[in-house]
């Protein structure tokens, strides 16, 4: 009985078969974006592309957004509160583990993303796709002999695991190996090639640029971007001789004759690779005119002033960076910064990953593009 005083529905195959045909055509039940207070700028511009390409195919379903479910009680524990039913739901979870403009910190937004994994997978999500378009701690993927350090890598898939995600969706990641750490699960890792060929059409085939990474993890992308762009590439040597400190020990590669270069890399942190780099290339080449792309801006204050150095003294003329981490104002003021947004690509990979469809286009290099999406309802 319910308290109004009416019979509570029974729940026979034909019964269920027919509310089947009225609900979700996909088995993964009814799909649902839920994100974290971090999460939730890109989750919105998400679920808008989304609800766009819906209308684009006059398709009469629709996608659902619960918003800000985390908070923090006086004492600073996290907690997380979802305030509609998720039960048989097809969840994609978003958070940005890294979010300098909110002041939240990673390791608060890590707990949050866990809590939240739990929240939706204790009350009866069918599915909990993460995504985390930047993934921290994937830097740490090693231990460290001489300061016995852990493999922090590691640990925080296992926790991400056993909180209960069962696919991971994140954007260039800085360890090929990532999903080693996941390997029960799948991992969507979006490519960033696409976007930064897009970005820098305008030196395709010149014969005075060259693609330049700024060390041995960027080369494949270098490599591959090169050939989209009818480039020669090259590569710098990157020693550390202390932490967060870089330097440029060799250039390799042909330089004569390239006034231009592009440099390639997944991420901005301290600034100090690329600046490392840009005063090598004007010390030995004739660079004079740099162009950098990276997927990730990680927005510390000292990128900042070291861009600023490189755009008045080295001639760093603009910066693409996508918007996998949210950018705080300081970087949004800077007149050379262009931000690519990744509503669009995490659209069409939701919208695949919920029909059970393959992402590998979406994800692939070098020929990645985001093509229609079959079906779109």
């Amino acid at each position: 009985m319910t308290r109004g005083g009416g019979l509570e529905p029974f729940y026979s195959p034909e019964r269920v078969a027919r509310e089947a045909t009225l609900a979700e055509p996909s088995p993964r039940g009814e799909r649902l974006v839920v994100s974290c207070r971090s999460g939730t700028r890109l989750a919105r511009a998400v679920v808008d592309r989304y609800r766009g390409l819906l209308a684009q195919e006059r398709s009469h379903h629709r996608i659902d957004h619960l918003a800000d479910i985390d908070f923090q009680f006086s004492d600073t524990e996290s907690c997380v509160r979802l305030e509609r039913h998720v039960g048989g739901a097809d969840v994609f979870l978003f958070q940005s583990l890294l979010d300098l403009a909110s002041g939240r910190s990673v390791d608060e937004n890590t707990v949050a993303f866990l809590l939240a994994t739990d929240a939706c997978r204790t009350w009866g999500a069918a599915h909990v796709t993460a995504v985390l378009p930047y993934l921290t701690y994937a830097r740490q993927d090693k231990p460290t002999r001489d300061h016995r350090e852990p493999t922090s890598a590691r640990l925080m898939a296992d926790l991400a695991l056993e909180a209960g995600i069962d696919r991971l969706v994140t954007v260039h990641p800085h360890i090929a190996h990532l999903p080693g750490f996941y390997g029960r699960i799948r991992v969507d890792a979006i490519s960033p090639l696409p976007y930064l060929v897009d970005a820098f059409q305008e030196l395709r085939g010149r014969s005075d640029a060259i693609v330049v990474a700024p060390d041995v993890g960027a080369s494949k992308l270098v490599a591959d971007a090169a050939q989209a762009l009818g480039l020669p590439a090259a590569i710098a040597v990157k020693a550390r001789p202390r932490a967060e400190e870089a330097v440029t020990a060799e250039l390799i590669g042909s330089f004569e004759g390239r006034r231009v270069a592009l440099v390639l890399d997944d991420m901005i942190a301290s600034g100090g690779t690329v600046r490392a780099l840009l005063r090598r290339l004007a010390e030995e080449t004739e660079v004079r005119e740099v162009h950098l792309g990276v997927s990730h801006n990680l927005g510390l204050d000292i990128a900042r002033e070291r861009l600023l150095e490189l755009q008045a003294d080295y001639g760093l003329v603009d910066v693409v960076v996508t918007d996998s981490v949210p950018q705080t104002e300081a970087f949004l003021e800077l007149p050379f910064l262009r931000v690519v947004e990744l509503a669009d690509v995490l659209a069409r990979t939701l919208n695949r990953i919920h029909h059970d469809r393959p992402v590998s286009s979406l994800v692939r290099e070098p020929e990645a593009t985001a093509d229609r999406v079959e079906p779109v309802g």
